[in-house]
């Protein structure tokens, strides 16, 4: 009892609020009715399981006198610093879970020989793993030491793992070669680090116990050794993300059990072997990033097995009909984006019910978005993006009640935004962005996100494991943007499994990221979507119903042509994110907006904001970004306190009205050649006026000049960028001319 209690005292010590149920630990019970604790038939602490109890700080460092303790899980804190050399003596250890912390240093359990189950996953730990191996490896069953830091070779440490059958060395920084003797495991997976070399035929030469091989992600060459059709259990087979060459070997097709086969980013011969097609347990098929040109294969149709078909990135021209992909009776997961299609968009998909996810982004697709879109009523996400595709988007849209995710931005779509897309009610991330749309944001779009749950039910209830493909991290960042603040630095250090396990987490409705309760900074991880709507020719005002949009976290409605006053209902969603420069919004900023306590981001420059500036936005103390420049008619004072005033003065450029404190206005420019503060003496505003009819008439003659004559002999797409560049500079220059015409009125009044 003494050294739990002691343990309680440690972990409270570091966790002053939001304690686990370790807190309920007291003297006046039996320490084997503790909850998270367990005991053996002697009444001695033999388990110790405080998972996810929002632990922080180091690990304690006296497990070892409870001498019965055989199962120790303090996973998913937030534990740092080095393992304890006291954890090596707790000689009785079977089980041992520290995954999912920040802990680091190099990896000492040289004592812990009765260990049957490791799992260090995702932490922080580096080195050579020869310091505790082969040394714990006697009765070792299951380890896994991925998404950590460690370097060093693997070829010469796990012989004598006699019992191993699960291992996982995935997301590391292993190089040398590949350890030959693992064929005697079920699960091995070394995927994402920098292994080089041949797979020797000889690893394949005795019996194969493997059920799931991952050797993607690594640098691997040669051809791929016939002798793996030996490994008959084989269920997942990744080969992907290599420099695998030559043909591949037709015995793959006699692997009768294989479920999941991923060849995708190699360079292997554009002949897929016929042997394939005997594949009949065959789910997932990933021949992505093989740059196999031309049209698509004609047996990629044949493969009628297939639930999910991912050929992106292959430099495909034609072949999407002849091929006979779109017949596929079973498919519901296809991926063709990245390749170099042409025409319209095929409408045969249309009638493909099983369709669930269909992504067809970056390629060269033209015409309009067929209606019969409109029929795929089981799917989920819709990817259209960077196409040349024209014309409105269609109303059809509208019945897809299961639809999560359309992605229609930079295109040449054109006309209104359908009142029917808020009858998709499962639709919680909607980009638009960067098309010719017009019009108004119809109130309807209100009831999108409304009733998702029936679609997050059934993807939970879904027996069809998706297993991660090569396209799965370039969805994620096609569909979650950078400016996302929680999401941006993940990018750097998305792997196959975090993109994975987010994909996984959206499409059965848990959030990644917390987000505030409307006007509270209580927060909940209740999945939230986007409105993306920037780079469009819509106008209008944004309509109050606005403030129902209870599921969205992130509203971009930039480079549009919007006016009015901003309702203040929009104070009542729960943004993060909120961008509404380049338009022309007017009026009073909504104080309601200082009621969104999550905001990170928000830019309100460019636009005609007048009256006192809020006081309220001061209280938004996670805000990050911020911009509220050339407002010329906004007044009243920032304050010399508060989240406000740590921004610099390029937040604040073109409102000569607004009062900042002196410690900004004295801050550098850095370089920067926009217009700078100025004080209130008459000379000084007499010089700015001078520089502004200077540069307006040097302005005005290149515009004029360029306007004329560029237009006549830049490419097409340099012609739509430069006018691009004119409606921005348009935009600037009569916001400039706003503001020394009220200098000028200023100086008459006082004159």
């Amino acid at each position: 009892m003494e050294v739990l209690l002691s343990l309680k005292a440690f972990m409270q010590q570091h966790n002053r609020v939001n304690q686990g149920q370790y807190s309920k630990w007291n003297q006046s019970n039996n320490p084997c009715e503790w909850p998270r604790i367990s005991c053996n038939d002697e009444q001695r602490v033999s388990a110790i399981d405080l998972s996810d109890s929002e632990i922080s700080g180091e690990v304690f460092r006296n497990f070892s006198a409870l001498t019965a303790l055989s199962y120790l899980d303090l996973s998913m804190n937030t534990l740092h610093g080095v393992i304890p050399e006291d954890l090596s003596q707790c000689q009785s250890l079977k089980y041992l879970n520290l995954s999912h912390n920040i802990l680091d240093g190099e990896l000492k359990l040289q004592g812990l020989n009765q260990l049957e189950v490791l799992d260090l996953a995702i932490n922080r730990f580096y080195g050579d793993m020869n310091i505790s191996f082969p040394g714990i490896c006697k009765n070792l069953v299951v380890a896994n030491v991925s998404s950590n830091n460690f370097t060093g070779r693997i070829d010469q440490h796990f012989d004598e793992c006699l019992n191993l059958q699960y291992f996982d060395l995935s997301s590391n920084r292993f190089s040398g070669d590949l350890w030959v003797r693992f064929t005697r495991l079920r699960e091995f997976s070394v995927s994402e680090n920098n292994l080089s070399g041949a797979i020797l035929p000889s690893i394949f030469n005795g019996s194969c116990s493997l059920v799931n091989l991952d050797l993607s992600e690594n640098e691997f060459s040669g051809e791929i050794a016939k002798g793996i059709s030996n490994c008959r259990n084989l269920v997942t087979l990744n080969l992907g993300g290599n420099k695998f060459t030559g043909p591949i070997p037709s015995e793959i097709g006699s692997i009768s059990s294989l479920k999941y086969l991923f060849l995708e980013n190699n360079t292997f011969s554009r002949v897929i072997p016929e042997s394939l097609l005997n594949l009949s347990s065959l789910v997932s098929l990933d021949f992505g990033r093989n740059n196999f040109g031309g049209d698509v294969q004609e047996i990629f149709g044949r493969f009628t097995q297939v639930k999910f078909l991912v050929l992106h990135s292959n430099s495909y021209t034609g072949g999407i009909h002849s091929s006979g992909i779109l017949k596929l009776p079973n498919v519901s997961r296809l991926d063709l984006s990245y390749n170099k299609f042409t025409g319209s968009l095929p409408v045969e998909i249309a009638q493909k019910s099983s369709l669930k996810y269909l992504f067809l982004a970056y390629n060269h697709f033209s015409g309009t978005i067929p209606p019969e879109y409109g029929n795929l009523s089981h799917l989920q996400a819709l990817d259209l993006s960077s196409n040349s595709l024209s014309g409105p988007i269609p109303p059809t849209i509208g019945n897809l009640k299961s639809l999560m995710f359309l992605m229609l931005a930079n295109n040449l779509l054109t006309g209104p935004i359908p009142k029917e897309l808020g009858d998709c009610t499962s639709l919680l991330w909607l980009n638009l962005s960067n098309n010719n749309l017009t019009g108004i944001i119809p109130a309807e779009l209100k009831n999108i996100g409304t009733n998702v749950g029936p679609t997050f039910e059934s993807n939970n209830q879904d027996k069809d494991r998706i297993v991660a493909g090569s396209g799965v991290c370039l969805e994620i960042q096609r569909w979650i943007p950078a400016d996302y603040p929680s999401f941006s630095f993940l990018y750097k250090i998305l792997t196959r499994k975090s993109c994975q396990n987010m994909q996984d987490q959206l499409f059965k409705g848990n959030g990644l990221f917390p987000i505030c309760v409307a006007g509270s900074t209580i927060r909940t991880l209740q999945i939230s979507g986007y409105i993306q709507l920037s780079g469009n020719q819509l106008s209008g005002h944004v309509p109050p119903e606005i403030g129902e949009m209870q599921t969205i976290s992130m509203l971009d409605l930039a480079f549009n042509k919007f006016y009015g006053e901003l309702p203040a209902e929009i104070g009542q969603m729960t943004l993060v994110v909120l961008n509404l420069t380049k338009n022309s919004f007017s009026g009073q900023i909504p104080m309601e907006i200082g009621n969104m306590k999550c905001m990170q981001n928000l830019d309100l420059s460019y636009n005609y904001f007048s009256g006192e500036f809020p006081p309220s936005l001061n209280s938004l103390t996670e805000l990050s970004k911020f911009n509220i420049s050339y407002n010329p008619l906004i007044s009243g004072v920032i304050p010399s306190s508060g989240q406000l005033a740590t921004f610099d003065k390029q937040s604040y450029l073109g409102d000569p009205l607004l009062i900042l404190p002196k410690f900004i206005v004295n801050s550098k420019d850095n370089g920067d050649t926009l217009p700078k503060f100025i004080d209130n003496s008459t000379d000084d505003e007499d010089e700015v006026i001078r520089n502004g009819f200077y540069n307006s008439m040097g302005v005005g003659f290149v515009v004029g000049f360029w306007g004329v004559c560029g237009s006549l002999i830049l490419i097409r797409s340099w012609r739509h960028s430069y006018f691009c560049f004119l409606n921005l500079l348009h935009d600037w220059l009569y916001l400039r001319v706003a503001w020394i015409r009220q200098k000028l009125k200023d100086i008459l009044r006082r004159s």
